[in-house]
Parts: C-alpha cells; sequence; structure tokens
C-alpha cells in the first residue's frame, strides 16, 4: 500500500504575529500618558480651621470676576488687601466657587496665580 509521496512540513509565517505585536507597541504609545501631571497642594477645609486666625480671608471665584470678603476686586488690587490681611505667607486664605458654574480650571488658575504671589496655604471649600 503506497500512500504517495511523504508531504513537506510547512513552517509557521511570523510575519502576522510581528504585525500584530507592532500594532500593539503602536496603540500602548498613543494610549499612554509621557511625562507626569502638574499637581497643586489643596487642604480641604474641614480639618483645616483649627490653625485659622486672623481676620476672614475668603476669595469668592467666580466666572470673570473675584470677591475678596464679598468685595469684588481687580487682581492687583486683591493682592493688596490680601496682603494686609495675613500676618505671614503661611496664614490660611479660604477659596470657594461663587457658583456652580464656575469652570474647575478657572479655580485652578486662581490658586496657581496666589501661590505665585506667595499664598502657599490655599484651603478650598464648597
Amino acid at each position: 500500500m503506497d500512500f504517495g509521496a511523504p508531504r513537506r512540513k510547512h513552517r509557521m509565517s511570523l510575519t502576522p504575529m510581528i504585525d500584530v505585536v507592532f500594532l500593539l507597541l503602536v496603540f500602548f504609545m498613543l494610549a499612554s500618558r509621557f511625562g507626569s501631571p502638574a499637581q497643586l497642594s489643596l487642604t480641604l477645609g474641614g480639618g483645616a480651621s483649627q490653625g485659622y486666625s486672623g481676620p476672614p480671608r475668603l476669595i469668592r471665584v467666580g466666572v470673570e470676576d473675584l470677591k475678596l470678603n464679598g468685595n469684588i476686586e481687580g487682581e492687583e488690587a486683591l493682592l493688596e488687601h490680601l496682603k494686609e490681611l495675613v500676618e505671614g505667607p503661611d496664614d490660611i486664605v479660604v477659596l470657594r466657587p461663587d457658583d456652580v458654574e464656575v469652570p474647575l480650571q478657572r479655580l485652578v488658575s486662581v490658586m496657581e496665580w496666589l501661590g505665585e504671589a506667595g499664598f502657599a496655604n490655599l484651603v478650598l471649600v464648597e
């Protein structure tokens, strides 16, 4: 009984597997983040009340304006009045969004601006 000539074994092609590996590599490179996100030091309003002293320093952040203790002020005037209300850079300054419509980026921008002006102890309340 003759079953014919022996068949030659086929080797698997690695090309499709290499294509899949490169596609996965490209996917993970595009889906990942490079660099670390910026971080803001922030104290929540609940536990910070024991260290508060001095006159009130409440900044209400609106969509387009800033209010220091209820008075609408520009950025430069707000800084001048705020410097009169604090004794040192470690004094607490309380920030509160004026409305639900205030974008988070606006609040973060004000916090960065106050941090650059030397006010390091910011407390965010709701």
